[in-house]
């Protein structure tokens, strides 16, 4: 007993003569369909090429195209020349001019021989399948489909949406449960000669000459119903994109192939040459005899997958840079975000470069340039401090300077007198951001400043303004980010354990607590001041419940001195 081989060949014949030369070679006898879209002069080559094998014959044609009933109809055509021709036949192996097999075919034969009355063919129902690519499941087997979906498919399109306006329903014949599977099968002699000379076969191929894509469903729904045996699964290793269309593999897939353990593979570049001359030539084989397992490939696909869908995270691809929501992830790694913070604190971004050992800027969004650390003017990824450049995309400017200095945390000042609006959003929206706000901070320059009280009075009705709708956006139920806000008020009544809890997310925790804390600015007559913007009609509800007299670095003489014990 033997194994039978039908190819469907429409194209690369020099390939597929090759591989039907070693399925010939092993003593397997093989039908060729040849789609009858190609020219009389390459196909009565390709015939002409195959005539010194005894054992190949070639099957009536049929005009082929994806999706229709015509590739059931030349497999019907091949698998009846197949059975009639040669009886010694005991399972019929379905392949295309593009399978390579990957195993020596003495192989198969033995695995095949061992299980004589076992059927390969995936075969699944609707409900139970997850790769139905096309917007049809269960409407693939209850609309009609008499128009081709790539050639035609102004008329494919509203064809469905009448039936679907007028609920157009047809009836499965005789009571069948459709399934649905990979085409490439592997069947017995019993099984396919039962559905070939069904009775009933002219009503299923009227049907399903109709369906969706029958070449997936006419098998595999009609082997339920002969078959003794059914492994649920193909022997040919094929694998599918996102979009439903059949992975190619290459000269580099070699190693990957190898590990697959399957006998076949599809679907192979005509010009890889290296995989051709490994599997066709090599005579010791080139995996060792064991299981087919596609599975212990399937992790590496799934990574293929989503690399090709959602990118990584932080690095936009131009099949999605258009569209938000699409890049994956604003940034690739973590950082903070201080607002408020060098206006409180005096040296403020040296200080906490020297705690936490990360890269510290200025304020990177300032009207007149990006201030980037140690006063750089070009940063990792030939990022420019040019106001302009930034500002054309601060977007990609963000996301520019987190991706390029990967490996190390950025730490940037921001405040209201930045250009924040275009960007305030995605940093709120952004998992990977860490922004600490001490609100109202930004009064402290201009108490510091040497203004007319009246330009103060103006401009710190500006900031306010400015810094509350930012707050908002922190607050809102968008934001992604760790955000933590303390008035200002509130923050330097206790500033070392909000400064603790800083570092510590950052990832610089201490045995003992923070060693040295920035010095902070002198605030002497800071609540008189903000009193005399309430006496001009400006209300700094901000900063918090500001005291007025309270001098704040004056310690209270009735408290304790604090002290540690170790």
């Amino acid at each position: 007993m033997s194994v039978g081989i039908i190819m469907l060949v429409h194209t690369a014949f020099d390939r597929a003569e090759q591989v039907a030369r070693h399925w010939s070679a092993a003593g397997c006898p093989i039908v060729v369909h040849v789609d009858k879209n190609v020219l009389p002069g390459p196909y009565n080559g390709f015939v002409e090429a195959l005539s010194d094998l005894p054992n190949v014959r070639f099957s009536k044609r049929h005009r082929c195209e994806w999706g229709t009933w015509a590739l059931v109809a030349a497999t019907q055509s091949a698998s009846r020349l197949m059975l009639d021709q040669f009886t010694h036949v005991r399972h019929v192996y379905l392949a295309s001019g593009s399978c390579l097999p990957l195993r020596p075919v003495q192989e198969l034969i033995d695995y095949l021989a061992e299980r004589p009355q076992t059927d390969f063919i995936e075969s699944a129902t609707t409900s139970d399948v997850p790769w139905t690519i096309g917007g049809f499941d269960k409407e693939r087997f209850t609309l009609r489909f008499p128009f081709s979906w790539r050639n035609n498919r102004f008329m494919f399109d509203r064809y469905v949406a009448l039936q679907r306006l007028i609920r157009y329903r047809r009836r499965i014949p005789n009571g069948i449960v459709p399934h649905m599977g990979s085409q490439w099968w592997c069947l017995t002699r019993q099984t396919l000669s039962a559905i070939l000379d069904d009775p009933d076969r002219a009503v299923y191929d009227r049907y399903f000459s109709k369906v969706w894509i029958p070449d997936e469903s006419y098998f595999q729904t009609l082997a339920r119903l002969y078959s003794r045996q059914i492994e649920s699964r193909s022997l040919t290793l094929s694998k599918f994109d996102y979009q439903g269309k059949p992975h190619i593999f290459y000269d580099d897939h070699l190693q990957l192939l190898r590990r697959s353990d399957c006998f076949v593979a599809r679907k192979i570049w005509p010009f890889a040459n290296r995989l051709y001359d490994a599997f066709l030539t090599d005579p010791a084989g080139a995996m060792k005899r064991t299981e087919p397992n596609p599975g212990k490939i399937d992790r590496i696909f799934a990574k293929a997958v989503e690399r090709r869908t959602r990118g990584r995270r932080g690095l936009f691809m131009q099949s999605r840079f258009p569209v938000e929501g699409r890049e994956n992830g604003l940034t690739c790694a973590q950082y903070s975000v201080f607002q408020g913070f060098s206006d409180l604190f005096e040296n403020f971004e040296p200080w906490l470069g020297k705690v936490t050992g990360t890269r510290v800027h200025g304020h990177l969004f300032a009207p007149e340039k990006a201030e980037f650390s140690e006063y750089q003017t070009v940063m990792n990824g030939a990022l420019s401090d040019n106001a302009t450049l930034r500002d054309y995309n601060p977007r990609a400017f963000l996301s520019s300077l987190i991706w390029n200095t990967r490996g190390e945390r950025q730490c940037f000042q921001m405040g209201p007198r930045d250009k924040i609006r275009d960007i305030e959003w995605d940093i709120a929206k952004d998992p990977n951001a860490q922004i600490s706000v001490i609100s109202g901070a930004w009064a402290v320059t201009l108490f510091k400043s040497n203004k007319n009280f009246s330009d103060i009075r103006q401009e710190a009705a500006r900031l306010q303004q400015t810094e509350s709708k930012h707050l908002e956006v922190l607050r809102s139920p968008w934001a992604k980010a760790r955000v933590r806000i303390w008035t200002m008020a509130e923050f330097i009544e206790a500033p070392m354990e909000p400064l603790q809890t800083i570092i510590d997310e950052i990832g610089k925790q201490t045995q003992f607590g923070l060693a040295e804390v920035p010095k902070m600015s002198d605030l002497t007559g800071f609540g008189q001041f903000l009193q005399n913007l309430k006496n001009q009609g400006m209300h700094p509800y901000l900063m918090g419940d500001f005291p007025v007299e309270h001098r704040l670095h004056e310690p209270d003489q009735d408290k304790p001195k604090p002290y540690l014990v170790r």
